[in-house]
């Protein structure tokens, strides 16, 4: 879509505090017109869509639509970041298993700014399931770049809490 097109969206996503959930409905329908000027079959329409579903507190709305637009071939960053989401939303509705499934691969994923959020939510996703000790190590992994000091122990810790060999 043209540049004009995403800032419209970054606006109208910028704005969304301005809807308390009574109005929740009045962003959607924000979202959906947006998604309307876009062409047919384009991934971008259900991946906004789910992301306004799944911000006013309806996960199993939004999965379908995060399914939708990976399946019509969203990638790239958009792409990772329906990932997450959609992790979030199926651990949100007591699916986390499929959440974990989903953003492993991400691990591995060339490094971009969400690293550290696929790690959250992928921690989340982990805990859901009793695996906590897998969760802290990922967080406190991606904490630990960001530390003024105490990287390098707060790493070595991190893989200790999975290999204790480490």
């Amino acid at each position: 879509m043209n540049h004009d097109w995403e800032e419209r969206v970054a606006a109208a996503w910028a704005s969304f505090d301005d809807y308390p959930p009574e109005r929740a409905h009045e962003f959607r329908a924000l979202i959906d017109a947006l998604v309307a000027e876009l062409p047919d079959g384009s991934p971008l329409g259900p991946f906004e869509r789910a992301g306004a579903w799944d911000s006013t507190g309806h996960s199993d709305k939004a999965i379908p639509l995060y399914r939708e637009a990976l399946a019509r071939g969203l990638t790239g960053y958009q792409g990772r970041r329906a990932k997450i989401q959609l992790s979030s939303s199926l651990r949100n509705i007591g699916r986390p298993e499929e959440g974990v499934k989903l953003l492993t691969p991400e691990l591995d994923a060339p490094s971009d700014e969400l690293d550290d959020a696929v790690r959250a939510t992928l921690a989340l996703c982990l805990s859901s399931l009793g695996r906590d000790r897998e969760g802290l190590s990922l967080v406190l992994g991606a904490l630990a770049p960001h530390l003024p000091r105490y990287q390098r122990s707060m790493a070595n810790y991190a893989r200790a809490l999975v290999d204790p060999e480490a």
